[in-house]
């Protein structure tokens, strides 16, 4: 089996891609939608399911431990409570398999949500949302790294388009950013492993900045509000994008020690569903050195089933 170290790391990095409203569609505001995304979730709250996530790349070997191939297949689910409310949950069941030695596989820590639309200025295109995600210790499985203790992350949430850019920059109205940052918490300063002597080892659980960008070029908006580019069968579904995620201790011996990735790809959309499929490039040595590939089947519960599991729970329509 591998160390339980280097399964925490490929867990810890596997996990980064997992996690993720009006109805007339997900997120609209004003004429401008913004797509699900796989590693940089939308800023608004909807009533939706992503199932499955699936993503697979081959972390690098080490001085101590076999290159291991780490693969996710996960799920999440979000509600609304009211119109501007809204809370989620989401499984990552991982399989590890390191060149040479026997493979683990198992679910990791179970997470839950909670975030809240603050403001939408339609005119502009922008939204700002704040919230709350716990990765809850324990509801895991140990043999892929599943942390014994919490991670508390309150995060901001924002969204803008380029819409209201002047007639002289009428191509570039298309373009689109969203972004999430996050300060991760853990419940538990430290974690000792044993390793067979009557000390055992200390490992430090830092506090981790999160953030995550995504840098989107809807061909939707510009054949509806900028021109008719005569390719609607095409235009009409495709949001080409990039995302950015990035993870950065602030403390213990690791501070400052940056790992993320760069993630290409596109959004195909269709009216109760879109389809991601995206890139994984690490962003630096300390991330890794392969690339992987990570795609997403995500439902717009709240156009599926827009009178009864797609609707708030409060203050939705009668």
């Amino acid at each position: 089996m591998p160390s339980t170290r280097s399964i925490l790391l490929a867990a810890a990095f596997a996990l980064q891609f997992c996690l993720p409203h009006e109805a007339a569609a997900h997120c609209f505001i004003g004429a401008r939608f913004f797509p699900a995304g796989v590693v940089s979730d939308d800023p608004c709250v909807a009533d939706e399911l992503s199932l499955p996530t699936f993503s697979t790349i081959q972390m690098p070997a080490t001085d101590t431990d076999p290159a291991t191939r780490v693969t996710s297949y996960s799920f999440d689910y979000s509600k609304r409570i009211t119109p501007d409310l809204g809370i989620g949950v989401g499984g990552n069941y991982l399989k590890l398999t390191p060149q040479g030695l026997r493979g683990a596989s198992g679910w990791d820590n179970f997470s839950t949500s909670l975030k809240y639309q603050l403001y939408a200025d339609a005119p502009h295109e922008f939204v700002l949302s704040f919230g709350l995600d716990a990765d809850l210790g324990g509801t895991g499985a140990k043999r892929v790294g599943a942390d014994s203790f919490s991670t508390l992350t309150p995060q901001i949430y924002a969204g803008k388009g380029f819409g209201d850019l002047p007639d002289s920059l009428a191509y570039l109205r298309p373009f689109g950013i969203t972004g999430v940052v996050g300060y991760g918490i853990p419940t538990r300063a430290e974690t000792l492993i044993p390793n067979g002597t009557p000390t055992p080892d200390v490992e430090f659980n830092p506090r981790m900045l999160n953030t995550s960008l995504s840098v989107q070029y809807s061909l939707p908006y510009l054949q509806s509000n900028v021109r008719d580019t005569g390719f609607a069968s095409i235009a009409n579904h495709l949001i080409p994008l990039v995302e950015f995620s990035f993870q950065t201790p602030v403390n213990t011996m690791q501070k400052g020690q940056t790992v993320g990735t760069i993630n290409p790809g596109f959004v195909w959309i269709e009216r109760y569903y879109q389809v991601s499929v995206q890139a994984i490039i690490p962003a630096n040595s300390r991330t890794g050195n392969n690339t992987g590939v990570i795609a997403q089947l995500h439902f717009y519960l709240d156009d599926i089933f827009p009178n009864s599991i797609g609707k708030p729970i409060f203050g939705g329509r009668p």
